[in-house]
């Protein structure tokens, strides 16, 4: 049997196994590895070290926003209108996987070229990076609710999923600057490439598999009626709202963090690290309890704790005065995050669910795809109200470390009180949601 029929025969008929949940799960290792270094270094690496000019790079970021952006509900439609006699969603990832992984790299292994010449290698590389990026990782979170059917199997499933993705976001931030430090950009890139691109590959051929019958075999339903029952989806619309706040809300806090802990608590700018530690510390095991919990009361009494849990922990950020009292707030933040990562994509799959049983149709990349188009407004959120605090309590980088008294109010304000009002809002949001059972069904 050659591997192409191999992967066409291959269906999934129950509940998946504990070692193809594993290797599903295994996916978000590499995609958050590959987003968290591309996010927190690539700007550093062609402003600072290719000597590129930071306005050219700001504007090739900005393009990159945009089209990841709009990425998302295109591929999303394209991949619920696909049938192949090897499913919807496999085709995209079985032929996304290597383009991901060698753009990635090349994004750091530029040729000896002029600064028009390397800004655009910069957007050519990094559009071939977006359109693998959500080719791959839209068409694997589609795979979810196929896979994992009801509460009960999604609140297991994602445990895996959800853990190594923490981890990938932890090594992409702390091992990216020791192997470029050690051995050189290419090296880095070419490390990160290689361990990418073997768990993207085992967990494809050991976790990804669409279901025997999951799609109707009539005609994809029509682009206008995908667009109405998407928009008017009396649950999807507050929780894409809902998401989009608490997105906000953690973006807020990621990007305080470093003004945090320099201007307020008057430490070094390495012990950054140490909140985020914290935090990503706390949410790894309490990932496993708020697994429990979801399969105890429903998805949607889940996220309004969660929620609640998150903004409490937050406005505690106001009190601390040294990096350990503040690491200790980050670890009551670390369990609201925790059941943040754990339940949205829960909540997701069952509004699915729902649309699928009231229209014939199972539509999980249209819903992937318009939400992560609506999540990516919490970046621009999260730049103006950065730019709107700094500059409302005089904030200077020219002064250094003598920064006005209204500085260490306005980034405690930043990282604590406006966290909280966008909490406030996601959980509005989530009380809203009209499916108040543990199934849609």
């Amino acid at each position: 049997m050659s591997l192409l029929s191999g992967i066409r025969d291959r269906r999934l008929e129950a509940a998946p196994t504990r070692a193809q949940t594993i290797a599903f799960g295994a996916s978000g290792f590499p995609t958050q590895l590959m987003t968290q270094t591309f996010s927190a270094f690539v700007v550093y690496f062609y402003v600072a070290h290719l000597a590129a000019p930071a306005e050219w790079v700001a504007i090739a970021m900005i393009a990159h926003g945009v089209l990841n952006a709009v990425l998302n509900p295109v591929v999303g439609a394209l991949s619920d209108r696909l049938r192949t006699p090897w499913g919807r969603r496999i085709p995209w990832i079985g032929l996304g996987i290597v383009p991901l992984v060698v753009a990635f790299v090349l994004v750091w292994m530029p040729p000896e070229l002029p600064t028009g010449g390397l800004i655009a290698w910069f957007l050519i590389v990094v559009a071939v990076y977006d359109v693998a990026f959500v080719v791959v990782v839209l068409n694997i979170s589609a795979l979810f609710p196929e896979i994992f059917r009801t509460t009960e199997e999604r609140a297991r499933g994602n445990v895996p999923r959800q853990i190594f993705g923490i981890l990938g976001m932890v090594l992409g931030t702390a091992l990216a600057p020791m192997l470029y430090d050690a051995l050189g950009w290419p090296a880095m890139a070419l490390i990160l490439g290689v361990v990418s691109l073997g768990m993207l590959l085992w967990s494809f051929q050991a976790g990804m598999v669409e279901r025997r019958g999951a799609v109707a075999t009539e005609a994809p339903m029509a682009w206008g009626a995908q667009l109405r029952y998407t928009f008017t989806n009396r649950a999807f619309v507050p929780y894409v709202l809902g998401s989009l706040m608490v997105q906000t809300s953690i973006a807020i806090i990621i990007a305080a963090i470093p003004f945090y802990v320099r201007y307020s608590l008057h430490a070094a700018e390495g012990e950054a690290s140490v909140l985020l530690g914290a935090i990503f510390a706390a949410a790894i095991p309490s990932i496993i309890g708020w697994s429990a919990f979801v399969r105890r009361t429903s998805p949607r009494t889940a996220l309004l704790v969660a929620v609640a849990i998150f903004g409490l922990a937050v406005l505690a950020f106001l009190l601390p005065a040294t990096v350990l009292g503040a690491a200790l707030v980050g670890l009551g933040v670390g369990v609201g995050v925790g059941g943040l990562l754990q339940l949205l994509e829960i909540a997701l799959s069952q509004i699915i669910d729902d649309d699928a049983a009231r229209t014939g149709h199972r539509r999980e990349g249209v819903y992937f795809g318009v939400n992560g188009f609506v999540v990516r407004g919490a970046v621009v959120l999260q730049a103006i109200v950065a730019a709107w605090v700094l500059n409302a309590s005089g904030f200077d980088a020219a002064l250094g470390d003598a920064q006005p008294d209204a500085v260490d109010g306005g980034i405690r304000i930043m990282l604590a009180v406006v966290p909280l009002g966008f909490t406030a809002l996601a959980w509005l949001c989530f009380w809203f949601y009209p499916i108040r059972t543990r199934d849609a069904a």
